[in-house]
């Protein structure tokens, strides 16, 4: 296991429902990287924007998108995650992909579809949660609005490491932050969000916002807006002392997912 763990976030606008142009605007972003991290995390629909024309901008696992991340992860030798459109068994997912270096895959299909978006009406909902190990930590990827349901993202003691790729609205960026702090202190566990910045096709706006916190909701990483690579250090020692000396999660309630 490494004692410690760095997690690469990517904060940038992205071109709306230019799959290449964004390939190539995030590929910017991996430059030095190579070495220097163990995770980069884009944001939720990386390569088009929040789009609902699933039909039209759909790719398949072994698509032209897929197939960039796996050049990129082996190129910096790290896992590389991000959700984007993609279509299987004649279905649409909004689907988060972990790729690593060696070239294997994983993935987490969102579980909780947007409605105000409609976005339950041209994607399928995600029936299973994900863990992955990566260097022994064990993270759980979910994307955006997953953040608001707190029983799904709930620790099981199994993960070290929440992780959220989101299309944010700015105008609910409070939202945003007070739930990434929550899930960080109720789960005593570390807390990843990456956010987008821009202005999208349907004139949305976002203001990023992207953090790294640990288990008591402390920032590890900048906050705001701006086009940046930011790359935060977790510390495993830390998060396994706080559990020790503070065992809120011995107390939890039973529950059962259906």
């Amino acid at each position: 296991m490494n004692a410690h763990l760095r997690v690469t976030m990517v904060q940038c606008d992205l071109a709306w429902q230019e799959p290449a142009t964004n390939r190539h605007r995030l590929a910017a972003h991996f430059r030095g990287l190579a070495g220097h991290t163990d995770l980069v995390v884009l944001p939720e629909m990386f390569s088009t924007g929040f789009s609902m024309d699933a039909a039209a901008l759909a790719e398949e696992m072994d698509g032209p998108t897929v197939g960039w991340m796996r050049e990129e992860a082996a190129a910096m030798g790290c896992v590389l995650a991000g959700s984007l459109i993609v279509r299987e068994g004649g279905r649409h997912f909004n689907r988060l992909v972990w790729a690593r270096p060696d070239g294997t895959l994983a993935h987490y299909d969102k579980r909780h579809l947007f409605r105000m978006a409609g976005e339950q009406q041209h994607f399928a909902a995600g029936e299973r949660r994900l863990t992955v190990d990566l260097k022994g930590w064990r993270v759980c990827p979910m994307v955006c609005y997953d953040l608001r349901f707190p029983v799904w993202s709930r620790s099981r003691g199994d993960y070290d490491l929440l992780l959220y790729v989101a299309n944010w609205p700015a105008r609910r960026a409070h939202a945003w932050s007070a739930l990434l702090r929550a899930r960080a202190i109720e789960n005593l566990s570390y807390v990843v969000g990456v956010n987008r910045i821009g202005r999208d096709g349907n004139g949305t706006s976002y203001a990023g916002d992207s953090v790294a916190l640990d288990f008591v909701g402390q920032s590890l990483s900048s906050e705001g807006g701006g086009d940046r690579a930011e790359t935060a250090v977790l510390d495993m020692e830390s998060l396994r002392s706080y559990r020790e000396s503070f065992p809120a999660h011995l107390d939890a309630d039973e529950f059962e997912l259906r």
